[in-house]
C-alpha cells in the first residue's frame, strides 16, 4: 500500500541517537541495551522529568532580590 499524496510518513526511529545515548552516555553493557523497550530507554536518557520551564514572576524576583546585579569592582 502507498501513503496517499499528502499523508505524512512516520519518521524512521533514530537507531543511531538511541544507541549513543544507551551505549555511550548511558554506558549499558550491550545485552542491557537490547533487552530494553524504546519507552524504557526514553525514560533512562531523563525523558520523563518534567520540564522546568522558566521561573514565574514571583520566583524570578525573589531570585533578583537574592543574587542582584552589580557592577563588578576592579
Amino acid at each position: 500500500m502507498s501513503a496517499a499524496a499528502g499523508e505524512a510518513r512516520p519518521m524512521p526511529f533514530p537507531w543511531e541517537r538511541a544507541m549513543h545515548a544507551g551505549l555511550c552516555l548511558l554506558r549499558l553493557d550491550p545485552a542491557c541495551f537490547w533487552a530494553m523497550t524504546p519507552r524504557e530507554l526514553h525514560a533512562a536518557t531523563g525523558g520523563l522529568t518534567p520540564a522546568s520551564g522558566a521561573p514565574d514572576r514571583g520566583a524570578l524576583t525573589a531570585l533578583m532580590r537574592q543574587f542582584p546585579d552589580r557592577p563588578e569592582r576592579i
